[in-house]
Protein backbone atom coordinates (compact mmCIF):
# COMPACT_ATOMS: atom_id res chain seq x y z
CA UNK A 1 0.00 0.00 0.00
CA UNK A 2 1.35 3.56 -0.65
CA UNK A 3 1.78 5.61 1.66
CA UNK A 4 0.11 9.20 1.57
CA UNK A 5 2.60 12.16 2.69
CA UNK A 6 2.21 14.70 5.28
CA UNK A 7 3.85 17.94 5.19
CA UNK A 8 2.76 19.32 9.07
CA UNK A 9 5.45 21.40 11.11
CA UNK A 10 8.10 20.37 8.93
CA UNK A 11 10.35 31.58 -12.86
CA UNK A 12 10.45 31.22 -14.15
CA UNK A 13 9.67 34.52 -16.29
CA UNK A 14 6.80 34.78 -18.83
CA UNK A 15 7.52 36.58 -21.78
CA UNK A 16 4.57 38.34 -22.51
CA UNK A 17 6.55 41.09 -24.53
CA UNK A 18 4.97 43.94 -22.90
CA UNK A 19 6.08 44.53 -19.56
CA UNK A 20 9.97 43.85 -18.14
CA UNK A 21 9.95 42.03 -14.75
CA UNK A 22 13.24 42.32 -12.59
CA UNK A 23 14.59 38.60 -12.52
CA UNK A 24 16.29 37.87 -9.06
CA UNK A 25 19.05 35.10 -8.71
CA UNK A 26 17.64 31.43 -9.51
CA UNK A 27 15.13 32.84 -12.34
CA UNK A 28 15.24 31.92 -15.87
CA UNK A 29 12.81 33.11 -18.72
CA UNK A 30 10.35 31.76 -20.38
CA UNK A 31 8.76 31.43 -23.66
CA UNK A 32 5.54 30.44 -25.34
CA UNK A 33 7.09 27.68 -27.12
CA UNK A 34 9.17 26.62 -23.83
CA UNK A 35 8.62 22.83 -23.81
CA UNK A 36 7.23 22.68 -19.88
CA UNK A 37 4.20 25.01 -20.87
CA UNK A 38 1.38 22.89 -22.11
CA UNK A 39 -2.24 23.80 -23.21
CA UNK A 40 -4.81 21.57 -20.88
CA UNK A 41 -8.26 20.97 -22.57
CA UNK A 42 -10.88 20.77 -19.61
CA UNK A 43 -14.45 21.30 -18.49
CA UNK A 44 -17.65 19.81 -19.46
CA UNK A 45 -17.60 16.66 -17.23
CA UNK A 46 -19.19 16.00 -14.20
CA UNK A 47 -17.53 14.24 -11.28
CA UNK A 48 -18.93 11.27 -12.07
CA UNK A 49 -17.90 11.19 -15.73
CA UNK A 50 -14.06 12.21 -14.50
CA UNK A 51 -13.91 9.69 -12.29
CA UNK A 52 -15.13 7.00 -15.04
CA UNK A 53 -12.48 8.94 -17.44
CA UNK A 54 -9.88 8.34 -15.12
CA UNK A 55 -10.69 4.81 -14.49
CA UNK A 56 -10.41 4.15 -18.16
CA UNK A 57 -6.75 5.57 -18.61
CA UNK A 58 -5.84 3.59 -15.64
CA UNK A 59 -5.82 6.09 -12.99
CA UNK A 60 -5.10 5.72 -9.41
CA UNK A 61 -5.92 7.47 -7.06
CA UNK A 62 -5.32 7.66 -3.12
CA UNK A 63 -8.00 8.23 -0.07
CA UNK A 64 -6.82 12.27 0.15
CA UNK A 65 -7.41 12.40 -3.63
CA UNK A 66 -10.46 10.85 -3.20
CA UNK A 67 -11.69 13.11 -0.37
CA UNK A 68 -10.98 16.08 -2.50
CA UNK A 69 -12.62 14.86 -5.58
CA UNK A 70 -15.97 14.15 -3.31
CA UNK A 71 -15.84 17.33 -1.51
CA UNK A 72 -17.64 20.87 -1.58
CA UNK A 73 -14.44 22.56 -2.89
CA UNK A 74 -13.87 20.88 -5.91
CA UNK A 75 -16.91 22.59 -7.88
CA UNK A 76 -16.53 21.51 -11.96
CA UNK A 77 -17.31 23.06 -14.82
CA UNK A 78 -20.34 22.66 -17.30
CA UNK A 79 -18.67 24.55 -19.69
CA UNK A 80 -15.03 23.90 -22.04
CA UNK A 81 -12.05 25.75 -21.74
CA UNK A 82 -8.68 25.50 -22.12
CA UNK A 83 -5.79 26.67 -19.63
CA UNK A 84 -2.21 27.09 -20.20
CA UNK A 85 0.09 25.45 -17.51
CA UNK A 86 3.91 25.70 -16.81
CA UNK A 87 5.78 22.98 -14.90
CA UNK A 88 8.41 24.47 -12.92
CA UNK A 89 11.14 24.16 -9.33
CA UNK A 90 10.58 26.17 -6.66
CA UNK A 91 14.28 27.29 -7.44
CA UNK A 92 13.28 28.43 -10.34
CA UNK A 93 10.87 30.95 -9.00
CA UNK A 94 13.82 32.24 -7.24
CA UNK A 95 13.56 30.57 -3.86
CA UNK A 96 16.81 28.73 -4.23
CA UNK A 97 16.58 28.06 -0.54
CA UNK A 98 12.63 26.71 -0.45
CA UNK A 99 9.52 28.36 0.22
CA UNK A 100 6.37 27.86 2.59
CA UNK A 101 3.41 27.76 0.41
CA UNK A 102 2.15 31.60 0.58
CA UNK A 103 5.75 32.82 -0.35
CA UNK A 104 5.42 30.34 -3.43
CA UNK A 105 2.49 31.23 -4.79
CA UNK A 106 3.38 35.15 -3.90
CA UNK A 107 6.60 35.08 -6.13
CA UNK A 108 4.87 33.52 -8.66
CA UNK A 109 2.32 35.95 -8.66
CA UNK A 110 4.68 38.60 -9.29
CA UNK A 111 5.24 36.76 -12.72
CA UNK A 112 2.06 36.62 -13.88
CA UNK A 113 1.87 32.91 -12.72
CA UNK A 114 -1.35 31.93 -10.39
CA UNK A 115 -2.46 28.78 -8.90
CA UNK A 116 -4.86 25.96 -11.02
CA UNK A 117 -8.86 25.72 -10.39
CA UNK A 118 -9.06 22.89 -8.25
CA UNK A 119 -10.73 21.22 -11.31
CA UNK A 120 -7.83 20.96 -13.25
CA UNK A 121 -6.22 18.65 -11.57
CA UNK A 122 -7.57 15.02 -13.42
CA UNK A 123 -7.28 17.39 -16.61
CA UNK A 124 -3.63 17.90 -15.79
CA UNK A 125 -3.13 14.24 -15.26
CA UNK A 126 -4.41 12.76 -18.25
CA UNK A 127 -2.55 15.19 -20.16
CA UNK A 128 0.73 13.65 -18.65
CA UNK A 129 0.36 10.14 -19.62
CA UNK A 130 4.13 9.92 -19.94
CA UNK A 131 5.11 11.24 -16.52
CA UNK A 132 8.82 9.86 -15.51
CA UNK A 133 9.05 6.97 -12.56
CA UNK A 134 8.97 8.59 -9.33
CA UNK A 135 9.11 4.74 -7.46
CA UNK A 136 12.23 5.12 -4.52
CA UNK A 137 12.07 2.88 -1.73
CA UNK A 138 14.31 5.43 0.30
CA UNK A 139 11.61 8.29 -0.11
CA UNK A 140 11.84 10.84 3.30
CA UNK A 141 8.88 11.67 5.32
CA UNK A 142 7.52 15.54 5.05
CA UNK A 143 9.10 15.96 2.04
CA UNK A 144 7.23 15.93 -1.47
CA UNK A 145 8.13 12.30 -2.87
CA UNK A 146 10.84 11.88 -5.43
CA UNK A 147 9.53 12.93 -9.31
CA UNK A 148 6.10 14.17 -8.31
CA UNK A 149 4.43 17.09 -9.92
CA UNK A 150 2.37 19.22 -7.11
CA UNK A 151 -0.65 21.06 -8.79
CA UNK A 152 -0.44 24.21 -7.20
CA UNK A 153 -3.70 25.41 -5.95
CA UNK A 154 -6.10 27.86 -3.92
CA UNK A 155 -5.82 26.97 -0.20
CA UNK A 156 -9.66 26.02 1.22
CA UNK A 157 -9.45 25.29 4.38
CA UNK A 158 -6.71 25.42 6.83
CA UNK A 159 -7.85 22.78 9.04
CA UNK A 160 -4.68 20.54 8.71
CA UNK A 161 -7.02 17.25 7.85
CA UNK A 162 -8.15 18.83 4.82
CA UNK A 163 -6.71 18.11 1.73
CA UNK A 164 -4.47 20.82 0.72
CA UNK A 165 -4.06 20.08 -3.23
CA UNK A 166 -3.15 16.88 -5.56
CA UNK A 167 0.06 15.87 -7.08
CA UNK A 168 0.83 13.58 -10.00
CA UNK A 169 3.20 11.06 -9.32
CA UNK A 170 4.10 7.53 -11.65
CA UNK A 171 4.45 4.34 -9.13
CA UNK A 172 6.32 1.42 -10.82
CA UNK A 173 4.78 1.80 -13.85
CA UNK A 174 1.53 3.03 -12.59
CA UNK A 175 -0.48 6.60 -12.36
CA UNK A 176 -1.71 8.58 -9.56
CA UNK A 177 -3.74 11.69 -8.71
CA UNK A 178 -2.87 11.79 -5.11
CA UNK A 179 -4.18 13.95 -2.61
CA UNK A 180 -2.10 15.86 0.41
CA UNK A 181 -2.46 17.36 3.91
CA UNK A 182 0.30 20.04 4.64
CA UNK A 183 0.39 23.24 7.42
CA UNK A 184 1.66 26.69 6.10
CA UNK A 185 4.62 26.51 8.10
CA UNK A 186 5.60 23.49 5.55
CA UNK A 187 9.09 24.79 3.24
CA UNK A 188 8.69 22.73 -0.23
CA UNK A 189 12.34 21.95 -1.40
CA UNK A 190 14.00 23.94 -4.13
CA UNK A 191 13.76 20.90 -6.29
CA UNK A 192 10.12 19.99 -5.91
CA UNK A 193 8.38 20.79 -8.87
CA UNK A 194 4.86 22.57 -9.37
CA UNK A 195 2.30 23.36 -12.17
CA UNK A 196 1.10 27.09 -12.49
CA UNK A 197 -1.64 28.12 -14.39
CA UNK A 198 -0.59 31.32 -16.47
CA UNK A 199 -2.37 34.22 -16.39
CA UNK A 200 -4.06 35.07 -19.48
CA UNK A 201 -2.79 38.69 -20.94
Amino acid sequence: MQRNYFFVNTIKKIEDHEEELPVTKGEKKYHDCDPNIKIIKAGGYTKSELLQKMKENKIFLNELAEQLLASKYFEVSKKHYQAKVIELAVKDLGCIDGATTSRLFSKAADLKLEPCPLELAPYVRLAYLNQAEGYDENQLQHRAPYGSITIASKIFSEDVSVPKGFYLRRIQGNLWLRGYIADEEHVWNPDDHFIFCIAKK
